[in-house]
């Protein structure tokens, strides 16, 4: 298995007040990719949300393969913006994207 960080962009489609961001990091948790060296190294957040309601979820992702780890960030992105209260139509979220792997190789 590899560790993979994952980023996950996305958009707020309206006003998402700041209870709501920070239940959805607090969702992410489990996931920082603090808790690998690369993430502790770049000073990745779980969350960065930007002023425009453009953010960026990046996730930690144990897996055999890129694609299985693309596709488990994106159920995790998920859940957690559900966790948050959000769906599909206030958060839509685009293509994931590999941004580091973190290996002992």
């Amino acid at each position: 298995m590899t560790t993979y960080v994952i980023s996950v962009p996305g958009t707020f489609t309206g006003e998402v007040p700041d209870s709501t961001k920070d239940e959805l990091a607090r969702a992410l948790r489990p996931a920082d990719p603090h808790r690998t060296h690369l993430g502790d190294e770049e000073d990745l957040d779980a969350l960065s949300v930007n002023d425009d309601g453009t953010f960026t979820i990046r996730l930690t992702v144990e897996a055999d393969t890129t694609a299985h780890a693309e596709g488990r960030a994106r159920q995790v992105a998920d859940s957690a913006l559900r966790a948050a209260g959000l769906d599909d139509g206030s958060a839509p979220l685009g293509p994931t994207v590999v941004t580091g792997i973190d290996s002992d190789v």
